[in-house]
C-alpha cells in the first residue's frame, strides 16, 4: 500500500489549483446543465445521524483520528459496509 495512502496525504498541487481562472478550468467533459435537468433536480439531504457513546481500544480510535479530518465519518462508513455485507 502506498505510505501517502495511510497519511491521507493530497499529491494536488493546490496553490497551483487556487491560481486557475474560471476561463483555465476544462469542463469539457461536463455537459451543460439544462432547464431539464433542474425542472426533474430534488433536494437529497444526508441522513441525520444520530449522537452517541461508543467505546473503542485507544489504538483503533487513535488511527482513526491520525488519518485526519473525518475520522467519524470514516468509522460510519466502515460501520455500515460491515452492516450492508451482513444483512440479509
Amino acid at each position: 500500500m502506498n505510505k501517502n495512502a495511510l497519511k491521507n496525504i493530497s499529491q494536488t498541487d493546490w496553490d497551483r489549483v487556487d491560481a486557475l481562472t474560471d476561463e483555465e478550468i476544462d469542463t469539457s467533459d461536463s455537459p451543460p446543465l439544462g432547464d431539464d435537468f433542474f425542472a426533474h433536480a430534488e433536494l437529497r439531504l444526508p441522513e441525520s445521524k444520530q449522537t452517541i457513546t461508543i467505546r473503542l481500544d485507544k489504538e483503533v480510535l487513535e488511527w482513526y483520528k491520525a488519518q485526519g479530518k473525518g475520522y467519524q465519518t470514516r468509522i460510519n462508513a466502515v460501520l455500515r459496509s460491515y452492516m450492508e455485507a451482513h444483512s440479509t
